[in-house]
């Protein structure tokens, strides 16, 4: 993948009075109840349980969409969020996208319809991604994007692998772009005018 995701991580922590966090790219991970209702107490780990597939659906939702997690949120509960039986735990974006890819070409081999479907996505995802697209547009990093939209840089990061940029992002990008644009014609105004003083 592009996308250098190194130091981005999920990590999760229980407290001595048995609190839960867990966090993605040091931003709390979000519950996601909106979309997949399964625990009404948070997130857990170390077992089978709504609370545990809850965790599941939110770290495969926020590497990928909507479809995607609700199919292997079962799965991931038990091959990955099961078996986080400490406190503290990590599990790096990359194993989980990883893990993704793999589940998803075993389900290609038992549904081939579903398969080429699934193929001719990835390869839109991997020619027209709109973080990448937006950047190369402007002539700007993504962490130069992230300082714009004044967004920690996981969170561009996060709309690179998912492929989709927030309403509001798209928005303020809009108004970037316009405000580029007419500064551009402010200072060629400005331009002109000294050239005709010098003249």
């Amino acid at each position: 993948m592009a996308i250098n995701m190194n130091n981005h991580v999920f990590k999760g922590h229980k407290t001595l009075l048995g609190s839960k966090y867990v966090t993605y790219g040091e931003v709390e991970l979000p519950l996601r109840y909106d979309i997949f209702s399964k625990s009404d107490d948070g997130f857990d780990w170390g077992h089978n349980g709504p609370a545990s597939m809850q965790l599941a659906f939110s770290m495969l939702y926020q590497l990928s969409n909507k479809e995607i997690a609700t199919k292997h949120a079962v799965k991931f509960t038990q091959d990955v969020v099961k078996k986080l039986n400490s406190r503290d735990w990590i599990v790096s974006a990359i194993d989980v996208i990883e893990w993704l890819d793999a589940n998803e070409e075993k389900a290609a081999e038992e549904e081939p319809e579903l398969a080429l479907v699934s193929t001719r996505k990835k390869k839109t995802k991997k020619k027209t991604n709109v973080v990448k697209s937006v950047c190369s547009e402007l002539g700007i990093t993504q962490k130069h994007l992230a300082q714009i939209l004044e967004v920690p840089e996981g969170t561009v990061s996060s709309w690179a692998v998912k492929n989709e940029i927030p309403r509001l992002g798209k928005k303020a990008i809009e108004f970037y772009k316009v405000s580029t644009k007419n500064q551009k014609i402010v200072d060629s105004y400005k331009d002109f005018i000294h050239l005709l003083q010098a003249s």
